[in-house]
């Protein structure tokens, strides 16, 4: 069995920055695993640990520099990973949904995996689609917002717990092939083991192109446009006191008795 993993590098922006036209300047950007891609491949490792899975591959849409991103998936325990990117994708603002699916689509066609997993959603765009969108793509069948999962490999079923509004909770039987999209809670992701990321130095990574993947530039031809950014302004009435503690406390009494709250 083989499970493939989707895995979003994303950025992660200092409390202090500046905005270069429709971006936020490189020099205030951290790039990171993204959360909710964190549990899945947890949940993909411990597929392969507990017996069913006997490979985990992730792919990634981005620049070689998510190499070391994706080195940390493969750290905790994924076997191998793919990495597509493109000239054609390095004016692109904004992937949609579309452009993701079609490259994400391409790799699951050559990798033939058992079962896909997707974080719900990435925490720079917070689209939350790709994952069904890929399955829809795909015929696969799907199940999104997976918060439990129990595979039945003789049936080549998974048995899985979806989280659905106002608390509710939704068991249900998915077959294989399938693409599930992981919520936050259902694992505790792992650290990445001195051992682990000694070993996933030698781990391959493999770059593809658009035309590896046997798609051309049509192909990423996004729908969306980012046309500005900034940062809203705040209307928050906080005041902060500055001063020692007793400067601070005297400030805070004047308050509370301006504002009716202190005798």
């Amino acid at each position: 069995m083989k499970v493939l993993v989707t895995v979003k590098e994303v950025a992660e922006v200092a409390d202090d920055f500046e905005i270069a036209g429709t971006e936020v300047d490189e020099r205030y950007l951290e790039y990171d695993l993204n959360e909710w891609d964190d549990y899945a491949v947890e949940e993909a490792v411990q597929l392969k640990e507990d017996g069913p899975a006997d490979e985990v591959v992730t792919v990634t849409i981005g620049p070689e520099r998510a190499d070391e991103t994706i080195r940390m998936a493969l750290a905790k325990g994924a076997d191998r990973a793919v990495r597509v990117w493109d000239d054609a994708l390095e004016d692109v603002d904004l992937l949609d949904v579309e452009t993701k699916t079609n490259m994400l689509a391409a790799v699951v066609e050559e990798e033939d995996p058992d079962l896909v997993l997707s974080g719900v959603q990435a925490g720079d765009d917070a689209f939350g689609a790709t994952g069904v969108s890929l399955a829809d793509h795909l015929g696969f069948q799907w199940g999104a917002v997976v918060n439990a999962l129990d595979y039945d490999h003789e049936a080549g079923v998974a048995h899985v717990h979806r989280e659905l509004e106002g608390g509710v909770e939704e068991l249900t039987d998915i077959e294989l092939p399938a693409v599930l999209t992981i919520q936050t809670g259902i694992n505790e992701p792992r650290y990445a083991s001195l051992r682990g990321i000694r070993q996933a130095q030698s781990k391959e990574i493999a770059p593809k192109t658009l035309n590896d993947v046997g798609l051309d530039a049509d192909a990423v031809e996004s729908d969306l446009t980012l046309t500005s950014m900034y940062e809203p302004e705040s209307e928050s009435d906080a005041e902060l006191f500055e001063g020692d503690a007793g400067e601070t406390a005297g400030r805070l009494a004047e308050v509370l008795r301006e504002k009716g709250v202190a005798e």
